[in-house]
């Protein structure tokens, strides 16, 4: 049975490499990349790939926002989140943002095909390595579970640096309502500022600032 899949990742090598260790797998074959998380939306739901590989930090629109998006409008594509971090922290905002994998890049050589087949059999994949270190429980709350779709996408492109009309251009909103939403965050978030904001999103997984 062929296993088409999708590739979303900031890093060239990266997803080269991924596309390598798949185009050695039978039966398996990338139908599309992409390296940002607006482009991954805008492909997967046109090409409707089977599996899509996500990482996690990516520019403009984080791989978490775009796996709600996409498991939200394509529940047939199955999201497996690519992560630099082994953490309960993004383990969790992985999976309720619809994903059906977590795969830790480091482990990526030897379990990107086992991860492929088990979730196109329904099931849930997680990287040996965080296998046994924590469970899934959805009654543990993270600071991000109070924020809005829309909130979130205007943290990581104020944490990015976009100024106020920069970042109504992009999400087609006026730059009033993207200082309201600014200013609404930092009272959500008992923040002052906007380094404040930034540290949070670096923290929280959100933007692909080092």
């Amino acid at each position: 049975m062929q296993t088409s899949v999708f590739i979303a990742d900031d890093h060239t090598l990266m997803r080269e490499g991924l596309c390598s260790l798949l185009a050695a797998q039978t039966n398996i074959s990338v139908v599309g990349v992409a390296e940002s998380g607006f482009e991954a939306v805008r492909e997967v739901l046109r090409l409707k790939p089977q599996v899509v590989f996500m990482d996690i930090s990516m520019p403009g629109l984080n791989g978490l926002e775009a796996t709600r998006l996409i498991t939200d409008r394509c529940p047939e594509s199955k999201v497996i989140i690519l992560s630099m971090h082994a953490t309960i922290e993004h383990y969790h905002q992985a999976i309720r943002a619809g994903a059906s994998g977590y795969l830790v890049k480091e482990s990526a050589t030897e379990e990107i095909a086992e991860a492929v087949r088990c979730v196109r059999l329904g099931r849930r994949y997680v990287s040996g390595s965080m296998i046994g270190r924590f469970e899934y429980k959805p009654d543990i709350a993270s600071p991000l579970d109070g924020l809005s779709r829309r909130e979130r996408e205007i943290l990581q492109l104020v944490a990015e640096n976009h100024c106020s009309s920069s970042i109504a251009r992009i999400l087609n909103i006026s730059p009033k309502s993207v200082d309201t939403y600014r200013s609404r965050l930092m009272r959500k978030l008992g923040m002052r500022g906007t380094p404040d904001l930034v540290k949070f999103a670096i923290r929280h997984g959100l933007t692909s600032i080092q």
